[in-house]
């Protein structure tokens, strides 16, 4: 077997597409989640707390120095707290979602199986019973 057969036939699994789907819709729900946060539940925050700006908030350890072109450095725990809502709200999702799935296992669980179909010895032996009955 050729290492390009095995690759097509990893790819085609249904585990590695099932996985590559959920990849590319987590990423976009992501950004769906970075945006709700920072533009629609931080600036409320922002103004309930005088007008600050969450993704701006840092201690600055040292200033910028523009003559030697030496960058600032600062702890953003602004963006910190807006990665930790944004963790929040994606597991918070997640967590609906995985109780919805197994509520719909217990309801597929809790719906009694059809009994099987009898076999044909089953149907036959039945039927001489019944001719029995009726003679009798």
């Amino acid at each position: 077997m050729s290492i390009g057969s095995e690759f097509k036939e990893f790819v085609m699994r249904g585990n590695v597409v099932d996985l590559a789907v959920g990849v590319i819709i987590g990423g976009a729900f992501g950004k769906i989640v970075s945006s709700l946060v920072d533009q629609v539940i931080m600036p409320p925050i922002g103004l309930f707390t005088g007008g600050v700006d969450f993704a701006q908030l840092k201690i600055v350890l040292k200033a910028a120095d523009e003559a030697a072109k030496k960058p600032e450095v600062a702890i953003q725990y602004g963006a910190f707290l807006n990665t930790c809502i944004q963790f929040v709200i994606v597991a918070f999702v997640i967590f609906l979602i995985v109780q919805a799935v197994n509520r719909m296992r217990r309801v597929e669980a809790v719906a009694p199986a059809a009994p099987p179909a009898p076999t044909t010895s089953e149907v036959l032996l039945t039927e001489i019973r019944d001719a029995l009955v009726k003679r009798a």
